[in-house]
């Protein structure tokens, strides 16, 4: 299986803006490319997740929303928050399950974890996003693409993701800069010292995009990646 499983540094760094564009790259080389979140946390009113649509919107052929989200939770809280406060356990098993499905009809995907690597999935020490993703790449062979949010922090959070996806054996195939801020004082130098100290390339870095549509940014986001 092609593609890429998508973690970022924190929550709102944009992985759903690089999942996006990495699923528009992959069009080019593949005839079906599939995007899959397994646990969306905040509906809006209609019922719907921006994430998890932006997600189909990028899929070929199109998606169903159960297929691209196991888990669509009403709170825009933690995973296991908003899953306990309507009386649900969120069970690794089933979403790596959707994946499966998912797999069975797909050339490519790009797998999108919610928050951070180590958001937990329950109380339980050994179900957050890490060990989601260990099963997935056991299961599919995708290695991880970390979406680093260009501002105060990034080094230390980059770095600290970097380390605990070693530590679990999950392969780091490169990081995007993604310049979440207008004017970040030091920005050059930020990317220069990532580029030196995480264990992967670079992948591209994307520039701040506030004033554009969403696909707008997708399309740019797309040019920006060097897969």
């Amino acid at each position: 299986m092609k593609g890429y499983l998508v973690t970022g540094t924190d929550t709102g760094v944009g992985k759903s803006l690089i999942s996006s564009a990495l699923l528009l790259r992959l069009q080019a080389q593949h005839a079906r490319v599939a995007g899959y979140k397994p646990v969306a946390a905040g509906l809006e009113p209609d019922g719907t997740n921006e994430d998890v649509e932006l997600l189909r919107h990028y899929s070929k052929p199109p998606l169903t929303a159960a297929q691209v989200c196991a888990y669509p939770l009403l709170a825009a809280c933690a995973p296991h928050l908003a899953a306990s406060a309507e009386m649900q356990e969120l069970t690794i098993s089933t979403m790596l399950q959707g994946a499966q499905e998912l797999a069975k009809n797909t050339d490519a995907m790009v797998i999108e974890g919610a928050g951070g690597l180590r958001v937990p999935l329950s109380l339980d020490p050994s179900a957050d996003t890490a060990d989601l993703f260990v099963q997935l790449h056991r299961a599919l062979g995708l290695p991880v693409v970390l979406v680093v949010a260009m501002r105060l922090g990034c080094i230390n959070h980059a770095l600290l993701t970097a380390e605990a996806l070693q530590q679990r054996g999950l392969p780091l195939a490169g990081w995007v800069a993604n310049c979440v801020q207008a004017d970040m004082p030091y920005l050059e130098e930020n990317v220069l010292t990532l580029q030196a100290l995480l264990p992967a390339p670079c992948m591209g870095q994307v520039p701040f995009m506030g004033e554009l549509g969403v696909h707008e940014r997708v399309v740019q986001a797309a040019d920006c990646l060097r897969l």
